[in-house]
């Protein structure tokens, strides 16, 4: 791992979410100060200045920035918001904390973007240099963020981008509360078509250290753009069996035909009846993985957990923290999404 000086006092972004509390703890047990920021409030802690606000009030950031070494963004919006709240959220609030940050003085800034840039990529392993062509609003939010980006970088702003894939782990709900609850309860579980594809996903753990890497490594390095994933990873199928076996049920992932189903799930969230979104529903359906070479050899990232280290760990923490709180449409990711009419299909597994 390539380092230099690490930063004392940190502003994170997003705080009460899943990134952003992980990130802040292991900044606080690091012996960091942190001004964190967030809609939501948190429980306080020493080393911890929380201010309640939104990512887009200049006057909430510039409060937060004074003083501090080094500025994580994490606060985002999630593919399921309406479509004017996701740009708002994302690119706006990415052109203030960058543009606060700057005014402030603050040296280093680490931008969380997303693989999403790339849509339905051609090319796997897909490399940071792979055009970005998003196919959805949230994607499109997080290309122009970057875009954002390079104009501070520009005027000669250290700032790192990270483009994690889906992140899983302690505290992490969403979709993986389906799979979570439908293997608890003894269920077989449905993959579309012979679920042989190569999935990758990211353990939260691994880019919280991704994080840390970034900020303490040397401007000339950390002022880039790198993908940040699992390097062992295997198919959907082998994936989803390994929670079903913890499970201890002996269910097995079913096939289920792909075209057909595909189909019914896209008018299920034209409807809004299922948490299944666009982007995700058709990357189900053909390998999605990138490189992360670039990381390995430059900023000296390192993953330590695979895909289903990952997902057994979340399984784990997810039966000894049953989540109580009612499931709702895609609002945050502590919370387990609404299955929605999916949830009737538990009847045929």
């Amino acid at each position: 791992m390539v380092t230099s000086n690490r930063p004392t006092t940190v502003v994170v972004t997003g705080a009460a979410g899943v990134l952003g509390s992980r990130l802040v703890q292991r900044l606080l047990d690091d012996g960091c100060r942190v001004r964190s920021v967030d809609l939501r409030p948190i429980d306080p802690v020493p080393g911890l200045a929380h201010h309640v606000g939104d990512v887009r009030d200049a006057v909430v950031m510039a409060e937060a920035m004074a003083g501090a070494d080094a500025v994580v963004h994490t606060a985002s919006a999630l593919p399921s918001y309406p479509a004017d709240q996701i740009r708002s959220v994302i690119v706006g609030g990415a052109r203030n904390v960058l543009s606060t940050a700057a005014t402030a003085g603050v040296a280093r800034v680490v931008h969380i973007s997303s693989t999403s840039v790339y849509g339905l990529p051609r090319t796997v392993p897909t490399p940071e240099t792979h055009p970005l062509e998003p196919v959805d609003t949230y994607g499109a939010a997080k290309t122009e963020a970057e875009q954002v980006v390079a104009d501070q970088r520009d005027k000669g702003r250290c700032v790192t981008v990270l483009r994690p894939k889906t992140f899983v782990g302690t505290g992490r709900m969403g979709l993986f509360s389906m799979l979570f609850e439908w293997a608890d309860e003894g269920r077989n579980f449905p993959v579309l078509g012979r679920g042989d594809v190569r999935i990758q996903m990211l353990a939260l753990d691994d880019l919280v250290a991704a994080v840390q890497t970034a900020m303490a490594a040397p401007a000339e390095i950390a002022n880039d753009t790198y993908n940040i994933a699992a390097a062992r990873f295997g198919t959907l199928r082998e994936d989803f069996q390994a929670v079903l076996d913890s499970a201890g049920h002996g269910k097995r992932v079913i096939r289920v035909p792909a075209r057909p189903a595909v189909a019914v799930l896209e008018l299920l969230e034209r409807w809004r009846l299922s948490p299944v979104y666009g982007r995700l529903l058709h990357k189900l359906l053909d390998d999605s993985f990138v490189s992360v070479e670039k990381a390995t050899h430059r900023l000296g990232f390192v993953p330590r957990l695979s895909n289903t280290d990952a997902l057994l760990q979340a399984f784990a923490w997810w039966r000894a923290n049953r989540v109580r709180t009612p499931a709702r449409h895609g609002i945050t990711s502590r919370e387990p999404w609404s299955q929605g009419a999916l949830k009737l299909a538990k009847v045929f597994f």
